[in-house]
């Protein structure tokens, strides 16, 4: 039996020439990347230099616009209206496709960011905003959490719906994410995270951080660059799933 899985990141989110040495390591392991576009953290220069790195290797790339909120790194919304909001992912991800254009790249998914991710998952208004800049700038796919608000709008506007899940992070018994600001929100154990996404992969489920067993049906997996120690820990996971014989497929 052939067993597929996606290998996603988000990238283009740390400065420097560390954060884009890391952003290679990691598009050395992955199928799809997810590029900041400036909402968070991204600028021209930054996006370039991830696109022109994911096409090297052949790894598809999306859009990862976010609030406005660069000194919060997206985390808040702050007294933002929906037009200002909707106007602003335009703005993010019209900038992305448009450098992407230039190097003969096609934007093929997109990935709202963080907290925007968390709330468009279970705010209609949030969810139709997110599938509307979809639609409008004419992007075909749209990762989010499996089950939510994102995947009924998403279907209902006829996009492909990539559920997620994570390499990294806990799950509660509910099947969402362990809040960041709680203890073991984040796996940080090589192991721990190899062992959650064959689990993810084989059963279709992961354990909650309270012992419970939590369906989970994800067709891509994300690995965040910046948990400690990522690259190690990509290059480990991709090492443990082809030699079990899944194959790693955008």
């Amino acid at each position: 039996m052939n067993i597929r899985i996606c290998l996603n990141a988000d990238v283009g989110e740390l400065p420097g020439v560390e954060g884009r040495a890391l952003d290679r390591a990691i598009l050395d392991v992955v199928t799809r990347c997810s590029i900041a576009c400036g909402g968070h953290a991204g600028d021209d220069e930054t996006m370039a230099a991830t696109i022109h790195a994911a096409q090297a290797r052949g790894v598809l790339i999306g859009a990862h616009p976010s609030y406005p909120d660069r000194e919060g790194f997206g985390r808040s919304r702050a007294n933002v209206s929906n037009e200002e909001l909707q106007q602003s992912l335009l703005s993010q991800v019209r900038v992305l496709k448009s450098i992407a254009r230039e190097r003969g790249v096609t934007v093929s998914h997109l990935k709202p960011h963080g907290a925007l991710y968390n709330d468009a998952a279970k705010n209609d208004a949030l969810a139709e905003m997110v599938v509307s800049a979809c639609v409008h700038m004419g992007i075909p796919a749209l990762i989010g959490p499996p089950g939510s608000l994102l995947e009924t709008n998403a279907n209902q506007e006829g996009l492909e719906f990539i559920p997620e899940a994570f390499a990294d992070r806990s799950y509660e018994a509910d099947g969402s994410l362990t809040p960041r600001s709680m203890e073991g929100a984040l796996l940080v154990d090589e192991a721990e995270q190899i062992a959650q996404v064959v689990r993810l992969i084989i059963s279709k489920e992961v354990i909650a951080r309270t012992g419970e067993h939590v369906s989970v049906e994800a067709r891509t997996v994300c690995l965040h660059g910046d948990t400690p120690g990522a690259a190690r820990s990509a290059l480990l996971l991709k090492e443990a799933l082809l030699a079990r014989g899944i194959s790693i497929e955008a």
